[in-house]
Parts: structure tokens; C-alpha cells; sequence
């Protein structure tokens, strides 16, 4: 499948791939180049990929609160929530945002799970409840980088200064958020096909703002410590131990694999850790992790830091072993590396909040 924006990348000589099955552009100008133009600037990502499930009808409130996780009763119009899904032995369905409007939900689901997502809903939901997908429909554009508002307030003509994290605005049948993964200040826009071709093209005659691909995208979600569905969570993992008990409201309402999470709260058997390589290594998913002389855990997520030009990771290790200043080994190849557990992120700089 192609995106709306397929042909801007083509124009523009992206190296393309197949990712969940769009035609995704990986890298324009190459990483470091785009990951370094977020960091200090402004890059602009296609993620038209993600799916788009409109909730509405009496008692969707009450609905999203057993299906998710965080507590969807406590958001406001114009607020945004980031959340997961779980089965019900406590494994991640999917991680999403949760966008509330006046008379409906947006949910923001991963590409590669939105059918998966889709049918977990529909299996649960009460007559009542109505699931429109709107995937294929709306595009999505991430603007990200410490120069982000200025611009995009210049393109639109609209005053985000008032746009808080983890908000948004609808303008001209665009939803305008303050979102997104890279750890810089940013917005995401979601809009029809018309509206999402208009705005990057208008972003991009500004001359101020670099293309980027999922290269990138994951080189900067890393170095902020962002759990990717597949890598770093998944059906096999639960949100306590995926470092995501601050959106897990055990105190809350019941939802779909709370025991679950109460109980590996209590048990503590393993927990995601972030590590930097002393030895000059990069680190890659599914090298094991030692301790000791004994082997505690694996990688889920690895790559060489352009931030920080060493290598870094992210790992399930045994609980116990996961404390910032512990020293660890990552075998590469045969090889032991030396590496420390860090307290994450990474990038310790980032404008996301300012």
C-alpha cells in the first residue's frame, strides 16, 4: 500500500521499504543527518501508516476504561493519553494515544497491529458502542524538532503557544496534537489525504525543515527510551515490567488484565532496563544479557547513539539487576562487551516539554 504522500518521497529520492505492509520511506539524505536535523531543528515524518479507530455511542467512556490501561474517564475535551492494551494473561495487545473530542474517541494504533487491535475491540464493545476505522482515510504528518511550533504556526497561521503537551487543537478539519516520539517538541497533524498533501508540501516550501524516514525514527525514539511493539513490548511482555506503570492505573476502574499487572507488580520478576556500552559495541535485539558471569537477561532494542556516539540498548533483565550504576556484559558475536545500566533516557536534552 502507499501512503498519500508516496509520491512526495519518490520525488525526493527516499530509500523506500515495506513496513506493515505501506511502502515507507526508511532515509532521505541518510540517519544521522535527519536524527541530528530533529535534535536541532526540525524534521518531518510520514506516518500516514498508523490506524485510526473513531469510538463513539453511549457508554464508550466506560468501554475504553476496561479495554485500556490508563483511565480514559479522566480526560478532558482536547486531551490526548497515551495507553495500552492487554490480553487478559496481562500480555500488551498494543500500545496507542487516546485522543478525546466533544462527541467521540480517537484511537492511534501501530500499523502492524491495527487489524490484531481492530478485532479486540469489536469482540468486547456493547451494542452501544460504534467502531469506525478511519485508517486508509486520514494521513498523519509528525512535525518534530525545538523549531517545530515556530514553523508550523507560520505555515497555518494559528498561535500553538497555547497548545500544552499532550493536547491538541482541531484546525480546518485537521487535528493538530502535541505529540510525539522523538523526545523533541512536536506535533502531529492528522487530516484527509487533501489536507495532509497541502500541509507537508507548505512545511516543505519553507525550506527550514529536513524529511525523515523510520531510520531515524527509531534512532530517536531509542535514545528517549520508547518502547517499539514488537521489540521492546509485546504479547509476552506486561506493562509493569515494560517500565509503563505510570500510565497502568491499578487503582482504578477494572480493565482487561489488571490482576495480571497486579501481580507481576508483587512478583518483580524482570524488568526493561536501558544500558550504555563502555566497550565500543553496538548492541542488537536478541544478544543476551550477563551479569556476573551469568547470563540475566536479553536485548530487545539496540543501535549506535548519534546523540551520543555509543552504542545503547534496552533489555529484560532480572529484577534486582536492572538499578542504574550496575555493570553488565552484552555477549556480541561471542564477544563480552562491557556495558552499565543507565536511568533513561538517554538524551537527557530534549525540547518535547518546553
Amino acid at each position: 500500500m502507499e501512503t498519500p504522500l508516496y509520491q512526495r518521497h519518490i520525488d525526493l529520492n527516499a530509500k523506500m521499504v515495506d513496513f506493515a505492509g505501506y511502502q515507507m520511506p526508511i532515509q532521505y539524505s541518510g540517519i544521522i543527518q535527519e536524527h541530528n536535523a530533529v535534535r536541532n531543528g526540525c524534521g518531518i515524518f510520514d506516518v500516514s501508516h498508523m490506524g485510526e479507530f473513531i469510538v463513539s455511542g453511549d457508554g464508550t467512556e466506560n468501554f475504553l476504561n476496561y479495554m485500556t490501561v490508563n483511565e480514559a474517564s479522566s480526560m478532558k475535551v482536547g486531551d490526548t493519553q497515551y495507553s495500552a492494551m492487554c490480553y487478559d494473561h496481562g500480555g500488551i495487545v498494543d500500545d496507542l494515544l487516546i485522543y478525546r473530542y466533544e462527541d467521540r474517541f480517537m484511537l492511534v494504533v501501530n500499523a502492524s497491529n491495527l487489524e490484531k487491535d481492530l478485532k479486540w475491540l469489536m469482540d468486547h464493545k456493547p451494542d452501544t458502542v460504534t467502531i469506525d476505522n478511519k485508517s486508509v482515510e486520514i494521513g498523519l504528518i509528525a512535525l518534530q524538532g525545538p523549531r517545530s511550533r515556530d514553523i508550523l504556526q507560520d505555515v497555518i497561521n494559528e498561535d500553538l503557544n497555547d497548545v500544552s503537551f499532550y493536547t491538541f487543537i482541531e484546525h480546518n478539519g485537521m487535528t493538530i496534537a502535541r505529540t510525539g516520539y522523538t523526545g523533541e517538541l512536536g506535533f502531529e497533524i492528522y487530516g484527509d489525504h487533501n489536507f495532509i498533501n497541502e500541509v507537508w508540501d507548505a512545511i516543505m516550501d519553507t525550506g527550514q525543515v529536513e524529511p525523515c524516514g523510520l531510520g531515524c525514527r527509531d534512532t530517536l525514539r531509542m535514545e528517549m527510551k520508547y518502547c517499539l511493539y514488537g521489540n521492546d513490548i509485546d504479547e509476552t511482555t506486561n506493562p509493569i515490567e515494560a517500565g509503563l506503570g505510570w500510565i497502568t492505573k491499578l487503582g482504578g476502574d477494572n480493565f482487561i488484565g489488571k490482576e495480571m499487572a497486579i501481580q507481576a507488580k508483587q512478583e518483580k520478576i524482570r524488568h526493561l532496563a536501558a544500558f550504555e556500552m563502555v566497550d565500543r559495541a553496538v548492541p542488537r535485539k536478541g544478544y543476551l544479557i550477563y551479569a556476573d558471569g551469568k547470563e540475566v537477561g536479553e536485548v530487545t532494542s539496540g543501535t549506535q547513539s548519534p546523540s551520543l556516539q555509543k552504542g545503547i540498548g534496552l533489555g529484560y533483565v532480572q529484577f534486582g539487576k536492572h538499578k542504574p550504576g550496575m555493570d553488565i556484559e552484552i555477549d556480541i558475536r561471542g564477544k563480552m562487551k562491557k556495558a552499565v545500566i543507565i536511568k533513561p533516557p538517554f538524551y537527557k536534552q530534549g525540547s518535547a516539554q518546553s
